[in-house]
């Protein structure tokens, strides 16, 4: 086992934006991106655009909206949970199917399971193909919230985290369901991976989209591992396989793949969804990148300080502000409502035009023509900005 590895914060920074594939405006593929940062979340708010297309869209501007479902078609990835509703490199399906036994043995989802209308639901999919939720009906009684699904939708939900159902594809953006075997790609590896295997699985994936992690990043939001995520972590150290890293000045302990590393700033400026897979993991974020970041549509009005819908803001490898945008696609105007710097960033004169050529960009992605800017807290950078805009 060689001796932990000491770098810079600067160098940590680093491989974190270049693993993220956030060194460019061009990271590769669609299908390339998604099996390099491990998952893709799904969102449906359209403030400014939907998650899933915005990430991709950050790491690639040549990004369609329909590739999600040319490659669910295609087989190429699927839909399943991660840390949250997700798009998943079908390469690793099988490790889903750690979680999804645990559902199959019992484990509870969002709600009590139903098992007449679960196989009510399964015998209508079986013998009339691929369905969605609004194929069931349901007599409604008063208003229906998110948390009272009607029961097909709950029944869907279920067969879906067991694995029994899988998204062949969507319409607009409604899921419709087929049986797992009737989505599934020919010789899909479909052996259930024990404990270690998983945990070795989780181990590799966040090395290999984040650069480094600690521990409590490897299993974020998962429960009970941690025994088995120390023992498969310190054979892999053993074996040489993963390097124990420490930062200057930092206390925690992180691991990495390789101990050599050659990355330098290609200066760029990049619009983050609040789902983004770099900020996904708030602490950490205010760990390494000292970017205290919230997202606040969740929050009363009243508790907002940057708000609705704020968007960070990456330039080179440091979080420099945040944004808080409205996309109006009928009028074709993109409003920044608040521009937001951190108070320790002075803007040079080339930030100025990264910034303006990157939000036009991510304008016309978002279905605008017209971009204002409303407000920003630092004197005269409003006017600098709105003045390159034209």
């Amino acid at each position: 086992m060689d001796k932990a590895l000491t770098i810079s914060i600067e160098e940590a920074r680093m491989r974190i934006v270049n693993a993220q594939l956030l060194n460019s405006e061009n990271g590769g593929s669609t299908i390339s991106l998604i099996k390099q940062l491990g998952y893709v979340q799904i969102d449906t708010i359209s403030i400014a655009e939907r998650a899933h297309n915005h990430i991709l869209f950050t790491r690639n501007h040549n990004f369609s909206k329909e590739e999600f479902n040319q490659l669910l078609l295609s087989k190429q990835i699927f839909e399943y949970w991660s840390h949250a509703a997700s798009y998943l490199p079908m390469d690793d399906y099988k490790y889903s199917l750690y979680r999804k036994n645990e559902y199959k043995k019992g484990k509870k989802h969002w709600f009590e399971k139903d098992d007449k209308t679960v196989k009510h639901v399964l015998n209508r999919i079986k013998k009339e193909g691929p369905l969605q939720s609004k194929d069931f009906k349901h007599a409604k009684n008063g208003s229906r919230d998110w948390y009272s699904w009607k029961p097909s939708k709950v029944a869907l939900e279920q067969l879906f985290m067991e694995g029994r159902l899988m998204v062949a594809y969507r319409q607009g953006f409604r899921k419709v369901y087929d049986l797992t075997e009737r989505v599934l790609p020919e010789n899909i590896d479909s052996y259930i991976p024990n404990t270690d295997e998983y945990v070795e699985y989780l181990i590799n994936r966040s090395i290999q989209s984040q650069g480094l992690v600690a521990i409590n990043e490897i299993d974020y939001l998962q429960k009970g591992i941690k025994p088995t995520l120390r023992k498969v972590l310190n054979d892999k150290l053993k074996k040489g396989e993963v390097r124990k890293v420490l930062i200057k000045n930092y206390n925690q302990e992180y691991y990495t793949f390789d101990s050599s590393f050659v990355g330098a700033i290609n200066k760029s400026i990049h619009i983050l969804s609040p789902f983004d897979n770099l900020v996904i993991q708030r602490k950490r974020v205010k760990e390494l990148f000292n970017f205290d970041y919230q997202i606040e549509c969740y929050l009363p009005e009243t508790k907002r300080k940057y708000g609705y819908y704020c968007l960070p803001l990456l330039y080179n490898n440091q979080f420099v502000g945040r944004l808080d945008p409205k996309a109006d696609r009928k009028t074709g105007l993109f409003t920044v409502k608040n521009l937001w710097f951190e108070s320790d960033f002075i803007a040079q004169e080339d930030f100025f035009y990264l910034f303006v050529k990157e939000i036009k960009s991510f304008c016309s992605f978002c279905g605008c023509h017209t971009i204002a800017v409303d407000s920003c807290n630092v004197k005269g950078y409003r006017e600098k900005i709105t003045h390159l805009l034209g």
